[in-house]
């Protein structure tokens, strides 16, 4: 009798830790979003590519009121730059899709949507994220390689999610904290560069859908600046796919056009 007590206090036991053993593994990855731990001891998620080079990354987009702005801006800066775009927007507006990859740009995936991770939903996670991967492989005929997820929260779903969809997680390691509604050119520049060094991923923003109405006009000014300081530096600035981070393999069906 004894041993069937405590048998059932075991399993009873075993059943308790489970929901706390998923909520741990779906948590604990997200503590990446810390900048410092992330360029120490991961690097490779952090961003960090070769020496000579600064990749440039803008997420959020795209958006037909700001990221033709920056594109021109890029333009006359000769720089190419990594766009991390939400899946809906690539449907409702898939000329500035087109228009991104047409100037030499590269375009990544930051999900379908703009959300924020709350309780596991592995089947979810990886739903929206392929569906994300395959919009923008529809639309600009080349599969994505990158995933920055909103907020840069990696969660355990998300990272599983990106590993099947053949995604390659990339966070940042300097960003201009342009999303704030006192965000102005001179204070993008200065957040970033105490933080810039060769080989780094800077985050910025091509579009104010998720932060102070406005705000991208301090990310579009910061640009000459920020790109003039690298190049005084000697650092090349340009996408994700020349910053020497190893790229994952492509899933079956991938087309690259």
């Amino acid at each position: 009798m004894e041993d069937g007590v405590d048998r059932g206090r075991l399993l009873a036991a075993a059943v308790a830790v489970v929901p706390a053993l998923a909520a741990a593994a779906h948590v604990v990855p997200a503590g990446t979003w810390l900048a410092g731990p992330r360029r120490a001891w991961l690097p490779a998620l952090a961003g960090v590519g070769t020496t000579d080079h600064v990749a440039l990354t803008f997420d959020d987009g795209p958006d037909p009121r700001s990221t033709p702005a920056f594109l021109s801006a890029l333009d006359e800066l000769a720089v190419r730059a990594t766009f991390f775009v939400l899946g809906e927007q690539v449907l409702r507006h898939p000329q500035l899709i087109h228009d991104i990859v047409r100037r030499g740009h590269e375009v990544a995936v930051h999900g379908w949507t703009h959300n924020r991770p709350s309780w596991p939903a592995p089947a979810r996670e990886a739903r929206q994220l392929a569906r994300a991967a395959h919009a923008v492989a529809e639309v600009s005929g080349v599969f994505p390689t990158w995933y920055r997820p909103p907020y840069g929260i990696l969660t355990g779903d998300r990272l599983l999610a990106a590993r099947r969809t053949g995604l390659r997680p990339v966070l940042w390691t300097a960003w201009g904290r342009d999303w704030t509604a006192h965000a102005t050119a001179e204070c993008v520049v200065a957040s970033i560069l105490p933080d810039l060094r060769g080989g780094g991923t800077v985050l910025l923003h091509d579009t104010d859908r998720h932060a102070a109405p406005g705000c991208w006009r301090a990310a579009l000014d910061a640009l000459p600046g920020l790109v003039g300081a690298c190049r005084r530096e000697g650092l090349r600035v340009g996408t994700l796919g020349e910053h020497g981070i190893t790229r994952p393999a492509r899933p079956a069906g991938a087309r690259v056009r």
